[in-house]
């Protein structure tokens, strides 16, 4: 219940700021399709949370009430009860990212704003986040070492210093010596990845923060000759850079729920066929992402094109099922030696 008073409070607020001539009690009700005495009671309690709303007129039905957005120019000129708001609602999505390499301005951020604020506005504000929940997916594990990492990348980045680093490389599965350009920070996934151009390959490349096992800052620094796209991930269906192929799937009925009203990838299209399948095109990288992508709806979905996409997860997908018959087999085994 208290929820549903903060999310309507929230939008009476948000129209009586948007209308400089100011707005009636019953054009309010009308909004938020309330009696005009709950509106009246949600007015009297924006005023004891501190927000100037002020009503004028003679008669009650046709005062206009209105806001007087100069107690915010303590906090900063022009910024908004709507920006102010925002910036309460969005602190528990940044707070998840881990290794956030700006953890700390934030927090002194915040400190500072709430300073401007009277203690029941910032009571009222303090209460938005309870209206959404966030729930952080994998990520890095958000140490100190993974904290002062990102710190010295986002220097390097700034700065364009040269970059000497020793990097545990997934697909070689083993640590490398790298000397790189650093251009971009990127935060995407639950993770935090630098995108470096890397002369000795002549080509930008994408590394996990997490996975930078020692990290070095040179002296010298390096002129930005090359152009970073500007979607940087576009083609990848997670933090990947490949050129784009038509990819086509075809998912059964029983995942239409899962996938009716999701955009995963802007290139999509879905068709939906006379039995209840859907067919997805996807122009796309084929990655490591698309494939776990895929591999996550298991019987459900199956690639129609590429065809060599197609036989490399079939071969994936017996590689799965061998392990798991190795792994009942061995269960047998065990009852039968009981």
């Amino acid at each position: 219940m208290r929820n549903a008073e903060i999310i309507r409070q929230w939008q009476i607020l948000k129209e009586i700021e948007a209308r400089r001539a100011g707005v009636t009690i019953h054009e309010l009700a009308g909004l938020v399709r309330v009696s005009t005495r709950t509106i009246r009671r949600d007015l009297q309690a924006l005023q004891e949370a501190g927000f100037a709303v002020y009503d004028e007129g003679e008669a009650n039905e046709t005062k206009r009430w209105k806001l007087d957005a100069r107690a915010f120019l303590a906090v900063q000129e022009g910024l908004s009860i709507a920006d102010v708001a925002a910036l309460y609602v969005s602190r528990s999505l940044v707070e998840a990212l881990p290794g956030w390499p700006l953890a700390e301005e934030l927090k002194s951020a915040f400190k500072k704003l709430e300073r401007a604020l009277n203690p029941r506005t910032l009571e009222f504000l303090s209460t938005l986040p309870q209206v959404i929940s966030t729930k952080a997916g994998p990520r890095a594990d958000a140490d100190s070492r993974l904290v002062e990492t990102t710190r010295k990348l986002l220097d390097a980045i700034r700065d364009r210093h040269v970059l000497t680093m020793r990097y545990f490389s997934a697909a070689s599965r083993r640590a490398k010596s790298y000397e790189v350009h650093p251009y971009r920070l990127a935060l995407a996934q639950g993770g935090a990845y630098l995108v470096a151009w890397v002369p000795p390959y002549d080509e930008f490349r994408t590394f996990a923060v997490e996975r930078i096992e020692r990290l070095s800052v040179s002296d010298d620094t390096f002129r930005r000759t090359h152009e970073l796209p500007a979607d940087l991930f576009g083609a990848s269906m997670g933090v990947f850079s490949g050129d784009p192929e038509r990819v086509e799937l075809e998912f059964d009925a029983r995942m239409a729920p899962f996938i009716h009203g999701k955009l995963f990838h802007p290139s999509q299209t879905i068709e939906t066929l006379p039995d209840g399948r859907r067919r997805m095109t996807l122009d796309v990288s084929i990655d490591w992402a698309l494939r776990s992508w895929l591999l996550g709806f298991g019987a459900g979905v199956r690639v129609i094109a590429p065809v060599s996409f197609a036989d490399s997860l079939l071969e994936e997908l017996r590689q799965a099922a061998a392990n798991y018959q190795n792994l009942s087999g061995q269960r047998a085994e065990g009852r039968g030696q009981k």
